[in-house]
């Protein structure tokens, strides 16, 4: 059924407003998605977002993991007051949260489905199977799952990570593409569930968050867990103080992604991150943000869970029900290293080649990034396709590591949101 919100006309009156009553689409129901959602439906401008609410953050995580982000980077975007986080958690008669309050996933993802409800109205669960170019116009065609076809005046791409899991050679011929309890290589974002790996020998490969606090979740289950670390040490976040004397702050001012000059300024100017030279910004976003752990895990991990560091694996072999290890630690020295399962916490690739859903006509249009396999955007997230946006991860190459980040929905949703409006409502 669709949901009006205060003060707007249903949807399917919405539809017959704007340039040729074509609405906007959002592939994509996370944060992103639905902030952008958010600012298109306050315009007026006739919006359809597809997808599961908040899917990704309730399939793609474990029970029991925490945001590594702190509450005030954690705010959806809606241009009028009352969508906050601290907002949510007030109406429900919830505490605040602080700095030093590590939050449930689950919290997060409660507060994304009342955003939704408060602030976005109706999203149709609809799979987009395939989104290509008009033969008569600048609009697009939208293909469903469930046979449905619609015509666009633009689309947001804003699905996250989904469909982007790296996982590294060596690795992945031994991983299935549906994987189960007993695959023996499989990557965190396959799970919501580690308790099934209780009583198994587990290998987790990575040194940042998603590695440690599968560790931790892992071992807290039951399992045999060790953690491979390449690097020579594994950096851990510091406990915020709430109160930091004025030479700390001045030193290292404060941001949504942490304390520091880098940070900070990556923070207040996203566009001025995008007028820097390509290599710049490839640079910044692989190294302004590097793999650490939260300050609240550390205690859960260290002295607990084995963590080796200074690690490669450089092959993985299946024998029988078990995966062998070969290892290479410092100074060359070799080793195999025999487990039941092989966790990948080895991150993300922005690749547009592994979004689905983009016609070969439409990808083989979008101009990348050099250097990168993601989308060249304009100062309002557009590609060179016309009327085609994207936002999220995918845009962090462009406006820098925010836009990874929840932190980075405002700036993109008022952004893409006052662009479409424009595009929609011309004559």
């Amino acid at each position: 059924m669709t949901q009006s919100l205060p003060g707007q006309r249903p949807a399917h009156e919405q539809a017959s407003t704007g340039r040729g009553g074509l609405p906007v689409v959002v592939v994509g129901a996370g944060p992103y998605g639905l902030s952008v959602a958010a600012h298109l439906r306050a315009a007026g401008v006739p919006v359809r977002i597809f997808g599961e609410v908040m899917g990704s953050w309730r399939h793609a995580m474990a029970t029991g993991m925490f945001l590594k982000s702190t509450p005030a980077a954690t705010d959806l975007s809606a241009p009028v007051p009352g969508a906050r986080l601290a907002d949510f958690r007030r109406m429900h008669g919830e505490p605040e949260l602080t700095e030093l309050t590590p939050i449930p996933c689950d919290v997060f993802v409660r507060y994304g489905q009342w955003f939704q409800k408060q602030h976005v109205g109706e999203v149709d669960p609809a799979r987009v199977l395939e989104v290509s170019r008009a033969a008569s116009d600048s609009a697009f065609v939208v293909q469903l799952d469930d046979g449905r076809e619609l015509a666009a005046a633009a689309v947001v791409v804003a699905t996250g990570l989904h469909g982007l899991a790296h996982i590294p050679d060596e690795l992945s011929r031994l991983c299935l593409e549906r994987p189960g309890p007993r695959a023996l290589v499989s990557h965190t974002s396959h799970h919501t569930d580690l308790s099934p790996y209780a009583g198994r020998r587990v290998a987790v490969v990575g040194g940042g968050q998603s590695a440690l606090e599968s560790a931790a979740l892992l071992h807290e289950a039951g399992a045999a867990v060790q953690v491979l670390v390449r690097e020579d040490r594994v950096l851990w976040g510091r406990r915020p103080s709430l109160a930091r004397p004025w030479p700390q702050r001045l030193a290292k001012p404060a941001s949504p992604l942490g304390p520091g000059w880098t940070l900070a300024a990556v923070c207040k100017a996203p566009g001025g991150v995008r007028r820097l030279p390509p290599s710049a910004r490839l640079l910044l976003f692989r190294r302004a943000l590097g793999p650490s752990g939260g300050w609240w895990l550390r205690n859960r991990v260290e002295g607990i869970v084995p963590v080796r560091t200074s690690v490669r694996v450089t092959r993985a072999e299946a024998a029988e029900s078990t995966v062998r290890l070969g290892l290479t630690g410092a100074g060359g020295a070799s080793e195999t290293l025999t487990v039941d399962h092989v966790l990948a916490a080895t991150g993300y690739r922005l690749d547009l080649d592994a979004v689905p859903f983009l016609s070969p006509a439409v990808r083989s249009a979008v101009a990348c990034v050099p250097g990168s396999k993601a989308p060249r955007l304009t100062a309002t997230f557009e590609s060179s396709v016309p009327g085609l946006y994207f936002t999220g991860s995918l845009a962090a190459p462009m406006f820098g590591p925010m836009m990874r980040f929840v932190a980075g929905t405002e700036y993109a949703a008022t952004r893409i949101a006052r662009h479409a409006t424009r595009r929609v409502t011309a004559p």
